[in-house]
């Protein structure tokens, strides 16, 4: 499919695919990572899962469905392959090392949406930024990224004073440094500790169906 595939060059905070907008292709990121983010009448909106260099954005256009009410935007500068939608399909199709490798990742990516509805609704706001900021971390290749309080506040479905606090209270702790614009990874292990369960879980189940391994094994063993 390679030769079928454009590259693209996606810079911070781009929009990659608009909610109720028609969409035929299927995306692949291979530096940087997605948000997926499910849109709300009123123009509310929050965050359902992260997509990196694991998995594909574009699931409903292999599908046969053009549109949807999740939008995809790029969360850090990056790129993407780009491929027609029906070229997909049919490799998809044709080939079972391709059905097996996409049913795994839409299984994987099914799992970490219910992990994060879960954790939404039982864990503090502490726990849930650091479990964000860990699967940041693992698809950005990065201790540091930029990341904004306005946008951790969508991303968290909170209020901007919610995510102040408890940035602050992770940057006290000497877990990360957050400002202007940028978070950093002081103490990955501290943020461990502060962080639900459910980010282990996660990665767990992503390393059992993909064999993914963000930057946290090769950093830390």
């Amino acid at each position: 499919m390679l030769p079928q595939m454009e590259l693209i060059t996606f810079p911070l905070r781009q929009t990659l695919l608009a909610a109720g907008e028609a969409n035929s292709f299927v995306y692949f990121p291979e530096k940087g990572w997605v948000s997926m983010v499910l849109m709300l009448q009123h123009g509310d909106a929050t965050e359902v899962g992260l997509i990196g260099r694991e998995g594909m954005v574009g699931f409903a256009a292999l599908l046969g469905i053009r549109q949807s009410n999740i939008e995809a935007i790029w969360q850090s500068e990056g790129t993407a392959r780009r491929l027609p939608a029906a070229v997909f399909r049919e490799a998809f199709d044709r080939n079972p090392a391709v059905r097996d490798h996409v049913l795994r990742f839409a299984q994987a990516f099914h799992l970490q949406v219910a992990q994060t509805a879960a954790c939404n609704g039982r864990h503090t706001l502490n726990q849930r930024l650091a479990r964000w900021i860990l699967m940041a971390r693992d698809r950005a290749d990065s201790d540091a990224f930029p990341m904004t309080h306005e946008f951790l506040a969508t991303m968290l479905g909170v209020r901007r004073s919610g995510v102040t606090v408890a940035a602050g209270q992770l940057q006290k702790a000497g877990y990360i440094i957050y400002g202007s614009g940028r978070l950093m990874i002081l103490d990955h292990g501290g943020l461990q500790a502060r962080a639900c369960e459910c980010h282990a879980t996660v990665h767990h189940e992503y390393q059992e169906l993909l064999s993914f391994d963000g930057p946290e094994e090769a950093d830390h063993g």
